[in-house]
């Protein structure tokens, strides 16, 4: 026990523990954290954190999915079938849509007050694409048991080819999983990058955000064309197969996270 000369009050602090168990709290909203390691458990707990908006991520991308095959059920029972054995529909591109919508939510509603409650950025960063990973899994899952009946069926009696798209999802099940999970994960991460950007700079970052984008899609355009290069762009794309380029956009997904994962913790939200 520590002693103090008679009258002298203690020092501030000189009673309380110190040391490495002792972890000071960060202000609210710094986003700093409270110094504690970013543990799985800790994550569960953003991802369980962000599954308290129950329509966002666990009703409304299937929602989503039952909305666009019910449509393009009724858009080919009103339409001529033709002569052709797949009769091609678009209804599942609404819930990659609803992804990229999902996934620029995450962050710009959630995120500022996750750090208010002490959370790191890194933390919620890591959280938030988990959620995405669970998400993507399930929805591959989706996809590819629904190609499975799709076939069993022939195309629900129809012809229809809802769960299965031209070159990138016609091919087996297992492959139409990852492919799907890859995109759906790509694009959640690519909303989550413009819900950073909008936290920051408001609807005129992300306009700016989004020209700077298409600036540089055209300078390369611009630059293929004077190198001649569409030819071999072209040979290039015919020629990789629905694994390779799931493979590219794989590597885009990687890219995407390392940025948003250096993005959000220099960026002030």
């Amino acid at each position: 026990m520590t002693t103090h000369p008679e009258g002298a009050a203690p020092a501030p602090g000189a009673g309380r523990r110190t040391g490495p168990n002792r972890i000071p709290k960060a202000a609210p909203g710094t986003g700093r954290g409270t110094g504690r390691r970013t543990t799985p458990g800790v994550v569960v707990t953003v991802v369980r954190y962000l599954l308290l908006d129950r329509m966002m991520y666990l009703v409304l991308p299937w929602a989503w999915a039952a909305f666009g095959f019910v449509l393009d059920v009724v858009v080919l029972r009103l339409t001529p079938a033709g002569h052709t054995d797949h009769r091609w529909v678009g209804g599942l591109a609404a819930v990659f849509l609803v992804t990229f919508t999902v996934g620029v939510q995450s962050v710009a509603r959630a995120l500022p007050y996750a750090l208010t409650l002490g959370v790191s950025r890194r933390t919620y960063f890591l959280g938030a694409t988990a959620l995405a990973v669970a998400m993507a899994a399930c929805f591959g899952l989706l996809v590819g048991v629904g190609q499975i009946a799709e076939r069993a069926t022939g195309g629900w009696g129809m012809h229809m080819a809802y769960f299965r798209v031209p070159y990138l999802l016609d091919g087996p099940w297992y492959l139409s999983w990852l492919t799907a999970s890859v995109v759906f994960v790509l694009l959640f991460v690519y909303g989550m990058w413009y819900g950073l950007v909008f936290r920051r700079g408001g609807l005129p970052g992300c306009t700016a955000f989004g020209a700077a984008q298409l600036t540089v899609l055209a300078l390369a355009a611009v630059v293929t064309t004077w190198a001649h290069g569409w030819h071999r762009i072209g040979h290039f794309f015919a020629a990789v197969t629905a694994t390779g380029v799931t493979g590219l956009l794989a590597a885009a997904v990687v890219v995407l996270i390392a940025g948003g994962f250096a993005t959000i913790r220099r960026l002030a939200v």
